[in-house]
């Protein structure tokens, strides 16, 4: 299979890379600067340079691809466009070139539902973590609608706190609500989940939300 791989310097886009890889898929990382990837990785994936903000430099990093994963992210408290504008400049490049599978990593903080424990749903996100993060929960839920405007098969991957704990092989999901007593998502089972769904067709233009 053949993915690209927006996000690719990250903590949860180098377990992309790496896990991809040792499922034998054909993986483009599309970058800032290639520099910052690994030395082992530079001669195993396609690098492509490109502003993710200009959708003329990434239609070429998309074009014939199976799947686009992306795993952007911003480490600014701040408010932010990173996440709505990455993927406005995305879809807009899968459109123009026929494209159609996009992964999408958001938050499971985003929305408390029915899904999670009375606490959690009343208390801790919507008084402490929707709180802490509005910005960067403002600029993915911008970025969300925008794939629900439109008609690719997207699929919305929202973990709980990532953590770099390893896999654990025993993570749990759920299809558009929040996995019950789940605090946290190692990134290795976050980009397990991911690679797993690109060929379930069932989790298309669904949320899953995932939890180590």
């Amino acid at each position: 299979m053949k993915i690209a791989v927006f996000g690719a310097t990250g903590g949860t886009g180098l377990q992309l890379l790496r896990q991809a890889l040792d499922l034998a898929h054909e993986v483009t990382a599309v970058v800032r600067d290639a520099s910052r990837l690994p030395a082992d990785l530079r001669g195993r994936v396609e690098v492509v340079e490109a502003d993710v903000m200009d959708p003329d430099a990434v239609a070429p990093a998309v074009e014939g691809r199976d799947a686009v994963l992306s795993a952007m992210g911003s480490r600014e408290r701040g408010p932010t466009t990173v996440h709505s504008a990455s993927i406005a400049s995305i879809t807009r490049a899968m459109d123009r070139v026929g494209s159609r599978r996009l992964l999408m990593v958001s938050a499971g903080g985003l929305e408390a539902d029915a899904g999670d424990g009375p606490f959690t749903r009343y208390v801790l996100k919507p008084l402490i973590v929707q709180h802490l993060f509005r910005h960067s929960y403002a600029d993915l839920a911008e970025a969300e609608r925008l794939l629900r405007a439109g008609d690719l098969d997207w699929t919305i991957v929202r973990p709980a706190r990532l953590t770099d704990a390893g896999p654990t092989n025993r993570y749990r999901t759920a299809r558009d609500l929040s996995v019950r007593g789940g605090m946290s998502t190692t990134r290795a089972d976050l980009a397990d989940c991911m690679l797993g769904l690109i060929g379930d067709r069932t989790s298309v233009r669904h949320v899953i939300s995932v939890a180590s």
